[in-house]
């Protein structure tokens, strides 16, 4: 055997034209926890695709290593069959795979198989789940439009989408595109507002260029960080005054300083103000809305209850 004694940590995360999922990531932080334990060195080697400023497969030398571990997913295909010819002096152990084929060139080319499930062995817990704990991070729902086009050269929808989502993807936080829109038919949407109603209140932000998204988050008790999409402000920001709401942020004014101002606000006091205005709404002595005005504005004689309360006696004038 050539090289150091040195390990090179592998899975289909490091593939060009493989892919990193939350699982085999956590499965690698299991491995890795167990090699630093026992005073292992070793490196990690990533897909590009996922981590470009990390050690690439691409240009590991392999003379640099004594061993080769495969984590996690199938030990199948010819991915990991390179693996074998290109670290042929390696010893080469998987661990936590599934062994689908178990004659098949990618298995039998690993001096151990670890496996988490294979035919006649009785299956073992997949490494992910005794991977570290790792530490809260925030549950961000995230309602855009990319219509209204009444607002006409006012619109800065795509604009404020594309800055929104960019600022986005820069936070360590986890993302939920939802859609206020209701669907009876599409598993994907909620069906009632109860059903998003749920979905809001188990979130600790919205961020949102909608009324709706701004007010549904608020009625749930959940801050909302709201973009007007329309130049010179519009049904947005006159909705966040009528709520009392401060975290806005205009079109003209789409900057990362101030979004990240607001983020920080609403995932600290903003979440007081907003439970406070979400009580507010249910209020008796909560502010009026266009509905207190629609009887008068009717013209209509209202109706008088029955005794019970129940179905209104209707009034017969001459």
């Amino acid at each position: 055997m050539h090289g150091r004694q040195r390990i090179l940590v592998t899975g289909w995360f490091s593939f060009l034209d493989g892919e990193a999922t939350a699982g085999d990531v956590l499965a690698l932080r299991r491995v890795e926890e167990v090699l630093r334990g026992a005073g292992l060195a070793h490196d990690v080697a990533w897909s590009p695709g996922f981590r470009a400023d990390a050690l690439h497969l691409e240009d590991v030398d392999p003379a640099a290593y004594s061993h080769l571990v495969f984590v996690c997913g199938p030990a199948h295909g010819p991915q990991v069959e390179a693996l074998h010819r290109r670290f042929a002096h390696c010893a080469r152990i998987a661990v936590g795979v599934s062994v689908v084929d178990p004659g098949s060139p990618a298995v039998t080319g690993f001096d151990r198989v670890l496996a988490r499930d294979a035919a006649g062995r009785e299956p073992t817990p997949d490494l992910a789940a005794r991977a570290p704990g790792l530490p809260a991070r925030p549950v961000v729902g995230v309602v855009l439009t990319h219509g209204q086009h009444e607002y006409g050269r006012q619109r800065r929808h795509e604009e404020v989408a594309a800055a929104v989502t960019r600022w986005l993807a820069g936070k360590d936080c986890a993302r939920l595109e939802l859609e206020t829109r209701l669907d009876a038919h599409d598993w994907r949407l909620c069906a009632t507002p109860a059903q998003l109603e749920a979905v809001l209140g188990r979130l600790d932000l919205v961020v949102t260029d909608r009324l709706h998204g701004m007010v549904l988050a608020l009625r749930a008790g959940t801050p909302a960080l709201a973009v007007d999409p329309v130049a010179g402000g519009a049904k947005v920001t006159a909705q966040a005054r009528a709520c009392g709401w401060p975290a806005l942020v205009s079109a003209e004014r789409l900057e990362p300083g101030l979004l990240d101002h607001w983020w920080q606000w609403c995932l600290t006091g903003g979440r007081n103000a907003a439970r406070r205005i979400g009580t507010g709404f249910r209020a008796a002595d909560a502010a009026p809305d266009g509905a207190d005005e629609l009887v008068a504005a009717l013209g209509l004689r209202p109706a008088v209850q029955g005794p019970d309360g129940g179905h209104p006696v209707p009034r017969h004038g001459r």
